[in-house]
């Protein structure tokens, strides 16, 4: 058997590949590939359509069911325009913080988790370890459900799917879900002198944006669900974050782009939001046409994220409160592929090493402190599955 790579190591080796959601991932994915090869597990890819990413995933222990996945994520997103003091392709060590892209969200738990490949080969185990590790997690978690279908057909099913996004190794039982739109709204340019006789896309689409604030007030007037009461905010949230459009100051609007997403508590429907807002883009569109045939608005769905919803003594939160110790309630409004995980029939958890607010930010780091103890929290996870169930 190889000499073992420490967690640092792995860490260090998996921060240098430059893993922004637009780019490939595949150096990365060959790099799993060969160091789970050189244990003699064979792993599998899960291509994009594209061809340029990949999810991979691997079986360490006996064909039996029953297993647990340790999941997470191989992008990472932009450090465009984020002032850094260190390579943020570098992991730098600095007051007992590790400091690089990607160290927190979530090549920390990706690091660790590749790390117990050894340890469960050392063991006697009666049910098996899976690795999962997806691509595009951080545009929609669009990645995921490729991956888990393919695991589902190719693997006996595991029990327990246990999620490592940063949660400071607390037990997460309950986690939002999303849905989101790219909107083009499509104008008649005229002078602005003359606007009567055009249509601006840039105008037209504010009434769209309404619908983000008027859903947003109607949200906020209801009493909240008891799904919904452990998150902050305890409800759904509407948002649109960028718009373009136009093309001079006297000019009526061409065009106008912009994205709308609704952040969803468990217990509430997706498909309710869309319909609600593909009701106000027909009364929009219809004013436009009216006067001009060729304006019109398209809604493109881009992502639909399900929540996860607490497990009424679900496994996965029993086995993780027994690792941790942790027994409190924990919901987070950040988006995950838990809920994924959890549709295609695995009891699911979110637990992993770091803190989300560090998560996207310049000089992203995770605690020392966090690294060691997530090592120890999936070690003694490895540990359950030397005991038949």
């Amino acid at each position: 058997m190889p000499n073992s790579l420490t967690p640092r190591e792995i860490l260090e080796t998996l921060v240098a590949f430059p893993t922004v959601s637009r780019d490939s991932n595949l150096a990365l994915v060959d790099w799993v590939e060969g160091y789970l090869a050189d244990f003699g597990v064979t792993a599998h890819r899960v291509y994009d359509q594209t061809g340029r990413k990949a999810a991979i995933y691997a079986h360490i222990g006996p064909q039996v069911e029953g297993g647990i996945i340790l999941s997470g994520h191989t992008d990472v997103v932009p450090v465009d325009g984020q002032e850094w003091d260190t390579d943020p392709f570098t992991v730098t060590e600095r007051d007992d913080r590790l400091y690089g892209r990607g160290t927190c969200d979530m090549k920390g738990f990706n690091a660790l988790a590749l790390a117990m490949v050894p340890y469960a080969l050392s063991l006697d185990l009666k049910r098996p370890l899976q690795i999962a590790l997806s691509y595009d997690e951080e545009i929609g978690c669009v990645g995921a459900p490729h991956m888990i279908a393919d695991m589902v057909d190719r693997l006996p099913k595991a029990a327990i799917a246990l999620i490592g996004e940063p949660t400071n190794m607390q037990v997460v039982t309950g986690q939002k879900g999303s849905v989101g739109w790219q909107v083009h709204v499509r104008g008649h340019e005229v002078h602005s002198s003359m606007m009567h006789e055009g249509v601006s896309a840039i105008l037209e689409g504010a009434h769209l944006l309404s619908w983000v604030n008027d859903t947003n007030d109607r949200i906020r007037a209801q009493t909240p669900s008891v799904l919904a009461a452990p998150f902050d905010p305890p409800f759904s949230t509407a948002h649109t974050g960028t718009i373009t459009g136009g093309t001079a100051h006297n000019i009526t609007a061409k065009d106008c782009r912009f994205g709308i997403d609704v952040r969803l508590v468990p217990g509430e429907d997706a498909a309710s939001y869309e319909a609600s807002l593909r009701a106000r883009v027909a009364q929009v569109e219809a004013r436009m046409k009216a006067i001009h045939p060729d304006a019109g608005i398209t809604l493109t769905p881009q992502f639909d994220v399900p929540p996860l919803a607490p497990e009424h003594n679900g496994r996965a939160e029993q086995i993780m409160r027994q690792a941790t110790g942790d027994n409190g309630t924990h919901a987070v409004s950040y988006g995950t592929e838990a809920g994924q995980f959890q549709n295609a029939g695995y009891s699911a958890v979110i637990c992993g090493p770091g803190d989300i607010a560090q998560a996207h930010q310049p000089n992203e780091y995770i605690e020392l402190a966090q690294f060691t103890r997530g090592e120890q929290v999936l070690r003694a996870v490895v540990d359950m599955l030397t005991v038949s169930p």
